[in-house]
């Protein structure tokens, strides 16, 4: 466990070498898979503005996550992911 004093928390942060070993990230990769097969059938196949913006927003997570992790800190990692409304 680690004193992070930009956002005045205390992270315990296991060493990840690999983005696809995050937990969060795993579970933003099941979700998006979910919706892909969610929006492939019924009226959500026949709304293509809404089908395309669900899918999007679903792999922003992800992407999210992955620029997160690539920052290189800590509380670089925090302050993206709470940049961008993933608290």
């Amino acid at each position: 466990m680690r004193n992070d004093r930009r956002v005045g928390v205390r992270v315990h942060m296991p060493l990840v070498k690999r983005f696809e070993d995050l937990e969060t990230w795993q579970a933003s990769r099941h979700l998006t898979q979910a919706i892909y097969n969610l929006t492939e059938d019924g009226a959500f196949k026949r709304d293509f503005g809404l089908v395309d913006q669900v899918r999007r927003a679903s792999v922003s997570i992800m992407n999210n996550v992955v620029e997160g992790f690539d920052s290189g800190s800590t509380a670089e990692f925090i302050d993206v992911l709470v940049k961008n409304g993933h608290p």
